[in-house]
């Protein structure tokens, strides 16, 4: 079993090529996994697609051909040749998997180092490939380890201190751009999904009035009622009125299409400065008007600044993210079942066999009997141990094996050295999730 991963993120691919790899839809995502389990290599699959990044994670039997045909059902899912795709994909492998895993979750490969938004994103990933059975054992125990080392870069560093997002990235650039402060402002929050809602709350902290526009009326107005008296709701049909009211526009919907084009907006003589955090865009190419658009990728200027403020803590964190990932494959060699039932069965063997040598030295049983006594030993422990080898072997390959074969290990004694049942607590080791 092999791990890969095939990344397209904000280092290797433009905003337009993210645009079309991007599932914007769970039907879509559903369709592509079904794709990838049904590959005779694949064993399971995650796939991570967000505003930056589209991450394929696998655990496969064989890596150069399953390679191969996820670039091709890529290729034919984006329209966007084979080739193109081969020259900018990242492949990770094994131990490079992991790591590069590792990194996404701390938010170390973040177009934005340390924003947190990423390992919630990826939490949802996974659970919804494990909820449609696309994901098992092999993936989980990869994933709740890479939240675990998420954790402890949160923890042991200062680099997701006063977090910066792509979302609070563009209310720092609508600062700048209008002298420092907000207060007194409108912004124009179009979308009510996660992005908009952190948008709106970062509006918010800066002093500035936020209209949300939405189609769902009603969960917009519940968002509003929870942020507070600086925020209200206006319908899509009046986005066209607004926009050409307004200076400040931040647009992060989950259309896959504009919702802002070229034939809605009217000349004004206030400049106006419009965001589009949405991928794939929500904002068509606007020509003719003093308007200002920032994409996702525009906001790269921000980014610096916060990398070079971060840089000693992202060595820091780098450093337990390689940390983490040794300590990930020392551990799985540990979850072999194989050992265990070996190790099992010589703990068996030698304790019979001492209190064999122990009757014989005080005369309970004659030395010419040790052969005889010696076999029907070995037989009661052979059927003794029938039924947990197993059983061992029958959950081998499920997820609630691994607390199982700590629990054995930890009853048993065996290789203590590397008990780790309290450091790996996965949330589906009862086969359920918690609450």
């Amino acid at each position: 079993m092999h791990y890969l991963l095939i990344s397209f993120s904000h280092k290797n691919t433009d905003i337009k090529t993210r645009e079309k790899l991007a599932f914007n839809s769970n039907e879509k995502l559903e369709n592509f996994l079904n794709k990838l389990i049904n590959y005779k290599s694949i064993n399971e699959a995650i796939v991570l697609s967000t505003c930056n990044r589209v991450e394929i994670i696998l655990s496969t039997k064989e890596v150069f051909n399953t390679t191969e045909f996820v670039i091709t059902e890529l290729s034919y899912y984006s329209k966007i040749s084979k080739d193109e795709l081969e020259g900018r994909a990242d492949i990770f492998e094994d131990t490079g998997a992991i790591h590069h895993l590792f990194s996404v979750s701390s938010s170390l490969d973040s177009l934005v180092v340390g924003e947190t938004q990423i390992s919630g994103q990826l939490k949802d990933a996974f659970n919804f490939s494990y909820e449609r059975k696309y994901c098992s054992q092999k993936l989980s125990r990869a994933m709740h380890y890479a939240f675990k080392c998420a954790a402890s870069v949160r923890n042991s560093t200062d680099i997701s201190k006063n977090p910066v997002s792509v979302a609070s990235s563009a209310v720092a650039k609508a600062k700048d751009v209008l002298g420092g402060e907000l207060g007194g402002y409108t912004g124009l929050v179009v979308g009510a999904g996660e992005m908009s809602q952190l948008t709106a709350k970062h509006l918010i902290n800066s002093g500035c009035n936020v209209i949300f526009i939405n189609r769902d009326l009603k969960k917009a107005q519940e968002i509003a009622n929870e942020l507070g008296s600086l925020v209200s709701v206006e319908p899509i049909s009046k986005l066209k009125e607004l926009i050409n009211r307004y200076r400040l526009l931040f647009s992060a919907t989950g259309a896959p299409h504009t919702v802002i084009y070229q034939d809605m907006v009217e000349e004004k003589s206030f400049k106006r400065h419009w965001f589009d955090i949405a991928v794939p865009m929500d904002i068509d190419d606007i020509n003719g008007f003093d308007i200002d658009i920032y994409k996702v990728d525009d906001l790269q200027d921000i980014v610096n600044k916060n990398l070079a403020l971060r840089e000693e803590q992202a060595r820091l964190a780098y450093s337990i993210v390689g940390r983490f990932s040794a300590e990930f494959f020392k551990w799985l060699q540990t979850l072999a079942v194989d050992p265990i039932i070996k190790e099992l069965r010589e703990q068996a063997k030698n304790s019979s066999q001492e209190s064999l040598n122990k009757a014989i030295k005080k005369g309970y049983i004659d030395e010419s009997q040790r052969e005889a006594v010696t076999k029907i030993l070995h037989s009661s422990f052979n059927k003794f141990l029938h039924s947990p080898t197993i059983k061992l072997k029958n959950i081998s390959e499920e997820p609630i094996a691994d607390s199982i074969v700590e629990a054995v290990k930890f009853i048993f004694d065996i290789d203590a050295e590397y008990k780790m049942l309290d450091s790996y607590k996965c949330e589906y080791a009862k086969g359920e999730k918690e609450n």
